[in-house]
């Protein structure tokens, strides 16, 4: 029997890492179901929409690559991109002003044929709007810095600090992409204290 794909353990260096410090990896060419939204993510009913219509919709794609195409996968962690029109919003944390694209892995064989009538089944069984803005998403990062931080979303800023100040510095290192988080735990469940995201940023080379 064929194991699923697994994409945390198919790229456990990408999706299940053990450095709690910064390190360099490259990020393979990855595509996703991806929806768009601004505002704080703990109050804004946008955000709360979003989760919504991604699961169902990845789920429906699960099931339709397992019945029809005899290739079955276990859905990804929820992703998340994040960035701000003024990134002084951003590295303050006022969150009303932030803008974010939550992703979720499908494997590379899910065309976009498989979203769309994915998109059309589950809406057809939830009554739920936002299901028509989920869409495919590609990402090519290519070399990223990347680490695994343990605890509360509102503690990474010590971390982020050190990657902006001093890891990408002393590098000779600079942002390439928007700020990318990967969310391991579910927060319903576990303590915040013992959260684990994996937070990553594309870079590359100054040039000068």
């Amino acid at each position: 029997m064929t194991a699923k794909y697994d994409v945390k353990r198919e790229l456990k260096r990408c999706y299940a890492p053990k450095n709690t410090d910064w390190e360099l990896l490259d990020i393979p060419e990855l595509r996703f179901l991806a929806i768009d939204g601004h505002g704080n993510p703990n109050t804004s009913d946008a955000y709360r929409r979003a989760v919504e219509a991604l699961y169902p919709v990845a789920y429906t794609v699960k099931f339709a690559s397992k019945g029809d195409l005899g290739k079955d996968f276990v859905v990804g962690p929820l992703e998340g991109l994040w960035w701000a029109d003024d990134m002084d919003d951003f590295l303050a944390r006022r969150k009303d002003n932030w803008r974010w694209r939550l992703l979720i892995n499908v494997p590379d064989w899910i065309s976009d044929d498989v979203i769309d009538d994915a998109k059309r089944t589950a809406l057809s069984k939830k009554n739920l709007p936002s299901i028509a803005d989920v869409r495919s998403e590609t990402l090519r990062e290519g070399t990223c810095a990347q680490v695994l931080h343990i605890g509360s979303y509102d503690d990474e800023t010590p971390i982020l600090t050190r990657l902006h100040q001093e890891y990408l510095p002393a590098n000779n290192l600079r942002e390439t992409g928007l700020h990318h988080e990967i969310y391991l735990s579910d927060p319903r469940k576990t303590d915040p204290a013992r959260l684990k995201t994996i937070l990553r940023q594309p870079v590359e080379a100054r040039g000068d």
